[in-house]
């Protein structure tokens, strides 16, 4: 019996149906378990700040038990005592101690982190290649194993107990995560410089009315992790600061008692919601440079 080529047609279409719902099932299945799974991990991350924030408005928080973190009863007095009830823990001092800390290493520190990744990027010298594989090699290593030796130098300064030993401390150390930024400056095509060079531009106005414009969203993503990482850094500042009304956020939240942690979790909060205002412009600082025109 011979099959007409309508009845052919009809065939192909049921196949390439069956073949479309099948791939079709297939792809909703790795996007349910793609997203399942993004999910479970947004949960896992998301769980400590909701017990943060829900133990801020209890009226007696408890690290020790359920009943702090998710209160029987709510109330902000915890917040009106953060900012009144300083005399033994002075929290607007701490905030205004970190804010000064963050800005100015922020600056200083992304200054000299753009200054290395444009040099490394653009300039060929003998030693490039040394820095590079000994500052790669060297932030293998954590921080706090140069401590000790750093305690040393700020004792011989006189810079314990001074903020503005963790700003150059902070501004000091920024230059040695410049690998992302040098990638940055790599991808920044040859031919605009060669024609500026043509032009009579030295390197100085190279850099400031071509290099500058172009990397702006790097430099906010500089300025944003620097101005960041004070609010969060403990260790450091533990240990060059010993007067109570010098400490930062993070050094004077881990000093409240145990009793204190109401009072703790509402200090956190504006930590949390200082982080959640600046990444939507980290990312951005990131992503609006991947094109280039």
């Amino acid at each position: 019996m011979k099959i007409s080529k309508a009845d052919k047609l009809i065939n192909k279409r049921i196949k390439k149906s069956r073949i479309s719902k099948r791939f079709t099932f297939k792809r909703f299945a790795e996007c349910f378990f793609t997203y399942l799974g993004l999910l479970a991990i947004a949960a896992v991350f998301f769980f400590p700040v909701l017990w943060l924030i829900l133990a801020s408005f209890s009226e007696s928080g408890s690290m020790y038990t359920f009943k702090g973190f998710f209160p029987s009863s709510y109330s902000v007095d915890t917040f009106v005592k953060l900012f009144t009830d300083t005399k033994t823990y002075n929290y607007p001092q701490w905030f205004l101690n970190t804010l000064i800390v963050a800005v100015c290493s922020s600056v200083l520190g992304s200054l000299l982190v753009i200054l290395t990744a444009y040099v490394m990027s653009r300039f060929r010298f003998g030693s490039r290649k040394g820095i590079m594989k000994t500052t790669m090699v060297l932030g293998m290593f954590p921080s706090f194993m140069a401590m000790t030796a750093v305690y040393m130098l700020m004792t011989q300064f006189d810079m314990i107990d001074n903020l503005w030993g963790l700003v150059l401390i902070y501004s000091a150390g920024a230059p040695m995560g410049y690998l992302t930024q040098k990638g940055f400056f790599d991808t920044i095509s040859n031919s605009m410089y060669e024609a500026a060079r043509i032009d009579g531009a030295s390197n100085f106005k190279v850099f400031i009315r071509i290099t500058l414009p172009i990397a702006m969203p790097m430099i906010i993503y500089t300025l944003l992790t620097s101005f960041t990482w004070p609010w969060s850094d403990f260790i450091l500042p533990k240990l060059l600061l010993k007067n109570k009304d010098m400490y930062t956020v993070a050094v004077g939240l881990m000093s409240l008692g145990d009793t204190e942690f109401a009072r703790f979790a509402a200090g956190s909060v504006f930590i949390i919601v200082l982080y959640f205002c600046l990444v939507k412009y980290m990312v951005n600082g990131l992503t609006a440079g991947a094109v280039k025109e």
